[in-house]
This record gives C-alpha cells, structure tokens and sequence, in this order.
C-alpha cells in the first residue's frame, strides 16, 4: 500500500469537455474512458456540438472490462463499452499527512489520478506494513522484515496497478463511502469478486 445533482443544460457542455480533457490527459497511446452523459429532467434535444462530442466518446471506449473509481465520491464502477456493470462504493486516499518524529521524512496518503493498468492478481494478499504503519501506530520499526508482514486485512483479492497500490478488500466495509485509506482502494467482499473475476491482467483503470 502506499500513500496521496442536478446537471443543468447550461453545464453540459463543460461536463463533456472536462470528460474528454480527462480522457487525452491519460498520455499518448492510453484509450480514453467512457463515462454516460448524464440525463438532464425536461431536455428534449441537444446541440450538434455536444452531439458530436457524446460520439466521439462513445467510439473511443475500451470495448473489453475497464474500471472506474470516482475518488470524490468514492465510487467505483466496472463498465464494459457503454455499460456499466457494476457500481459500489470504495475507500480512497484520506490525504492526511504524517511526519516522522525521527526525522525529515513525511507521507501524504492520496490515490493517485490518472490512467493505469492492472499489473498482477492476488489471492489473499499479504500486507508488508511500511515504516509509517508502524509511527502511525506509534510503534517502533521493526528490524527484522518478518515482523512486518499481516495477513488477512487486504480481504481475499488484491489487483495491483503499480507502485504499490492495490484495489482490494478491507475488514472495516461500514467506512467503504469514505475516504479513509492510505492510497488503496478499498472495495466491499462481494463487489471485489465480481470485479477480480472479471479484470484481467492489463484492465485499464482509470481514477479521477
């Protein structure tokens, strides 16, 4: 683990283009992702240029399994295409910072944004407590590497996505909503297994 309403019509066209912006934001070569134009009460017709900008979105979608996580309202959502096939709510990075009483090091525990890519699966994963886990819980480092390893509190699957952070599972799902986490994303036993089976390695992420 590491650590960082109303649609109104007026707002349509600037909610499509921060969706696109999100999108090209991704890197050169990244497919960008979908996300369903929001229906707005009473709109009957829309303009050709937010026609033609649903679209080109829709063309772009990654056709196989993708994942989405909402990390303002923690929510992640397994889409395929235009469908989307699961939503839950998650636990992302709570952006509180830690210093280290002992010296000039200091953590900030975030999610990161951006586009990433499942890396491996595991099956119950094993935490190895970094140094902040211990000064968070105000207990001295251990010296030896065994010390340091906890079993069962990442839940029965893990997908990594590089640098350490994982979506996986948590023992504390009354707190899934909130952003409480170190970094990781935390998702609920039954929606982690739909998502696990469905994500193969390579499954685009995209967390905004």
């Amino acid at each position: 683990m590491r650590p960082r309403p109303r649609v109104r019509i007026g707002t349509a066209r600037v909610w499509i283009l921060g969706v696109l912006l999100l999108c090209l934001l991704g890197g050169a070569g990244r497919r960008p992702i979908y996300v369903p134009f929001p229906q707005v009460p009473g709109a009957t017709t829309k303009s050709p240029e937010v026609k033609s900008l649903e679209s080109r979105v829709a063309a772009a979608a990654p056709k196989s399994p993708y994942i989405v996580v909402d990390r303002v309202n923690n929510v992640i959502r397994l889409c395929s295409g235009r469908r989307t096939i699961l939503e839950a709510p998650c636990s992302t990075g709570s952006g509180k910072k830690l210093d280290d009483p002992a010296g000039d090091r200091g953590w900030e525990f975030n999610t990161p944004q951006g586009m990433f890519r499942v890396v491996s699966k595991l099956e119950d994963p094993v935490w190895r407590k970094p140094d902040w886990a211990f000064i968070e819980e105000g207990e001295p480092v251990p010296a030896r590497d065994s010390e340091r390893f906890e079993y069962g509190s990442l839940g029965e699957y893990g997908l990594a996505f590089g640098d350490g952070y994982l979506i996986h599972g948590t023992l504390y799902e009354r707190l899934l909503g909130r952003s409480v986490s170190h970094g990781c994303i935390r998702v609920g036993r039954d929606a982690l297994r739909t998502i696990y089976e469905a994500c193969p390695a390579g499954t685009a992420i995209f967390i905004h």
